[in-house]
């Protein structure tokens, strides 16, 4: 009898220890937050959140007259500040923990970022998963106003958009909050950041007609890269050199590329996967670079004449121009950034210091200034063709004039 009196009240004592749910939040009192972006205004911050309405999203009802999300916009002296102000308009506390894609407005970006990734990564309700990119030709509340067909949250869109153009098609980037907080803390590395631009018609892009018809007038389309030294934005990359970067730092995982033929036409090739290894060295006391690129590709499609890919010279011959193709690619991304930019977003400075750990102390202070705008690269491309497609020669080879 004894020692069930002891069980119970030691059952008792420890329930008195369990927390239950007392922070629980029940989701009828939150406003699930899908996306968000900040604009600078003045000296004040603008937060634009786009907030999913659960009922319009799993609603089986056709032509419903709501749309599936809507836009808060408050100004604060910090962002923080306009988080709360918002509660002024919104009938339910914002809610964080689920936001897809963060957008900086391009002045925001201009003036700096630092102390808005500061709220972002001290905040306990935000995750670090999200992507963020910085809009271009357009402030973060403008972007977030235009609906998207297929995917009816737009945020969902930019998510969705942006994972698939970085796996696909390698102008796009896809960076999210701690990689880009590692980049801006390591030394002899700069970030970089997607961009994200208002295509056609922007009215009629912020109204429900955009998406009524087969023809979409307006879209949110992913464009080049920004370059930031530090936390400021300071330029653009085009699609061209946005390419050039990513091959450059091995992280092309599919694409597409062409080598013209000798008479008219293009072999069209399919990038299955890149590898970049790079080596610092000295030279006469100088810093410089030996870069490999390995690219593997097959090819995808055959539009000339006269061309026999079951002959090994031949693929050897499109290895050998691809080769020389994407060395040129590389050599003008590099040389732009020295010339109009100046600050090392290849990490060509984080390189040097793993394997000059002693001459790095030395220079550190002077690399983007004085050593990366004048350091020599030497490049290397090893392009390699795995699979000419399930077809030998094509049959253009066979049609008649």
């Amino acid at each position: 009898m004894k020692r069930i009196s002891a069980l119970i009240l030691l059952n008792l004592a420890v329930s008195l220890l369990l927390s239950g749910c007392w922070s629980r939040r029940e989701l009828n009192d939150l406003a699930i937050a899908v996306a968000a972006g900040v604009d600078k205004v003045g000296d004040r911050y603008r937060l634009s959140v786009q907030v999913a309405i659960p009922g319009q999203v799993a609603s089986k009802k056709a032509g419903s007259s709501q749309a599936p999300a809507t836009l808060y916009t408050a100004e604060g002296d910090t962002l923080f500040e306009a988080a709360r102000r918002m509660t002024q308009i919104s009938p339910r506390k914002i809610y964080f923990p689920h936001l897809r894609v963060f957008l900086i407005g391009e002045s925001m970006a201009s003036q700096g970022i630092a102390e808005i990734l500061d709220l972002l990564l001290r905040d306990h309700e935000f995750r670090t998963d999200f992507f963020l990119v910085v809009t271009r030709g357009t402030t973060a509340e403008e972007a977030l106003k235009i609906m998207t067909p297929l995917e009816t949250i737009p945020a969902n869109k930019l998510f969705s958009s942006l994972q698939t153009a970085a796996k696909a098609w390698s102008p796009a980037k896809a960076v999210t909050l701690d990689e880009l907080i590692n980049d801006l803390t390591r030394e002899g590395k700069h970030p970089v950041l997607t961009g994200l631009e208002i295509t056609g018609d922007r009215n009629i892009g912020q109204t429900k007609e955009n998406i009524l018809n087969i023809y979409t007038p307006s879209h949110l389309q992913y464009s080049g890269l920004a370059i930031f030294k530090f936390d400021k934005l300071i330029g653009w990359l085009d699609e061209k050199d946005s390419r050039g970067y990513r091959l450059l730092i091995g992280d092309v995982k599919s694409s597409v590329s062409f080598e013209r033929c000798k008479n008219q036409g293009k072999v069209v090739l399919e990038t299955l996967g890149t590898n970049t290894k790079t080596k610092g060295k000295i030279v006469d006391s100088r810093p410089e670079m030996d870069i490999k690129v390995y690219v593997e590709a097959n090819v995808a499609s055959v539009e000339c004449k006269g061309l026999d890919l079951t002959k090994p010279e031949t693929v050897t011959e499109l290895e050998t121009g691809m080769e020389e193709k994407a060395t040129g690619i590389l050599e003008s991304v590099i040389a732009k950034v020295q010339k109009e930019y100046k600050v090392d977003i290849f990490g060509f400075g984080e390189v040097f210091r793993r394997s000059h750990p002693r001459m790095w102390t030395k220079i550190k202070e002077d690399w983007n200034e004085g050593y990366f705008p004048n350091l020599k690269t030497h490049i290397q491309v090893d392009y390699t063709i795995r699979r000419t497609g399930t077809t030998g020669n094509s049959f253009l080879n066979d049609l008649k004039e």
